[in-house]
């Protein structure tokens, strides 16, 4: 596996707050789903998290992050942040609210910090790879050191 050597804002955002984490680069790969992600770069793929926005029935916005081979269970992700419902917002939506596109959406160095949520499963791992903010990009992190970037909780949200 190559080293990246590109900085994202991520990336920025990690060493201003002297969080440790490794970066991964399969820009130079055909994979664009999180399983065909975490093959290419040899990841145990319930390591790797996906970055999903949402919009709840309150019109407030959170973000989940699930591992690539799951689906977000929109009933529980619900329950979990207190609303009736919540719905995938629009990939047109996304750029404008949180400045990533679809396929390089990060929880960390949004426009706006959500309520974020992460699969319970993460807890189970050292370390969870997830989006660096750009298509072809990830960062390693553990979730204890995600805390000093990301105000998140732990809840199962999956189907």
């Amino acid at each position: 596996m190559k080293k990246n050597t590109e900085k994202t804002n991520v990336m920025r955002i990690l060493d201003q707050k002297k969080v440790p984490y490794e970066s991964h680069c399969y820009a130079d790969t055909d994979a664009i789903s999180g399983v065909e992600v975490a093959t290419v770069l040899g990841q145990n793929p319930d390591q790797v998290f996906k970055t999903l926005v949402t919009i709840g029935n309150s019109k407030n916005y959170y973000v989940f992050m699930v591992p690539v081979e799951a689906e977000l269970h929109l009933k529980k992700a619900a329950k979990a942040v207190g609303e009736k419902s919540i719905e995938m917002i629009k990939s047109k939506d996304l750029l404008p609210l949180t400045g990533y596109i679809h396929g390089g959406c990060s929880p960390i160095g949004m426009k706006k910090q959500f309520p974020t949520t992460i699969h319970a499963s993460a807890a189970e791992f050292e370390t969870i790879i997830f989006s660096a903010g750009k298509i072809g990009y990830q960062v390693e992190v553990s979730p204890e050191e995600l805390k000093k970037v990301l105000r998140y909780q732990l809840q199962d949200i999956t189907e």
